[in-house]
């Protein structure tokens, strides 16, 4: 099922449930999508819904950071169920040991040896875990492997 389709019938839910809470966020979540398909003039496929969804939790992750260092623990536990009602909708997400292994894999395939490297290595990568793992751990790990 497309994630959009899924995330009509969970605020359905919510509407007839009356969790606010949940109904406010899905509308918001939802409210993205649109806008990213209003500016491009296109249906999304399925890929592209997760990176609309992708950006979000990032946002959200952000947001939570943000909070809690100004002591905003109430604004951060909001943000901080939207994100884990967004990452509901992403694929499964690879640990740090699966995107180590896809990771050594990329830097045998690009024969990369040191950080120099790295952009080789990340574009070989890339396109393997998008959507299943962040950017920022992916370049991380890249990152360790290669000076470790």
């Amino acid at each position: 099922m497309h994630p959009k389709e899924r995330l009509q019938e969970d605020l359905k839910a919510a509407m007839k449930s009356g969790d606010t809470q949940r109904k406010d966020a899905l509308r918001f979540i939802t409210a993205a999508i649109k806008q990213v398909e209003i500016d491009t003039r296109t249906q999304l496929t399925e890929e592209q819904t997760y990176g609309v969804l992708m950006t979000e939790a990032k946002k959200r992750r952000d947001s939570i950071a943000e909070a809690r260092k100004a002591g905003r623990n109430d604004l951060a536990d909001k943000e901080q169920m939207e994100l884990e009602l967004i990452e509901s909708y992403l694929p499964k997400q690879l640990s740090r040991a699966e995107l180590e292994d896809e990771a050594r894999k990329a830097i045998a395939e690009s024969g990369a040896k040191t950080a120099k490297d790295m952009g080789n290595v990340m574009k070989v990568l890339m396109p393997r875990v998008k959507g299943r793992a962040d950017g920022k751990l992916v370049n991380e790990v890249v990152k360790s492997l290669l000076n470790g």
